[in-house]
């Protein structure tokens, strides 16, 4: 299967509680930071280990934070990158 903006968003909107206050902009400004995190980090093929899962989501969250913060049009939530982050990863993950 191959990678669809908008599936991705349904299911990080289907995820989080409150993600439908989020207009697809929003959401696809965190999938963009999130595929930006991959290129920075020299894995735009993403291999997230099971056991490493949750570090690498903190890792990408924080990243995430970082930015959002910077962006005056930013409405996510700070509660709210992590889980969305997860959310996209497991759609990602959904795809293999």
């Amino acid at each position: 299967m191959e990678y669809n903006e908008d599936d991705a968003i349904r299911r990080m909107r289907g995820a989080v509680a409150g993600a439908e206050a989020y207009d697809d902009d929003q959401l696809l400004n965190l999938i963009d930071i999130i595929f930006d995190y991959y290129d920075e980090n020299g894995d735009l093929e993403i291999d997230i280990d099971s056991d490493d899962s949750d570090d690498d989501i903190a890792a990408i969250a924080a990243y995430a934070t970082r930015l959002l913060a910077k962006d005056a049009g930013n409405e996510i939530s700070p509660e709210h990158i992590a889980p969305l982050i997860e959310a996209e990863i497991d759609y990602e993950l959904s795809l293999i």
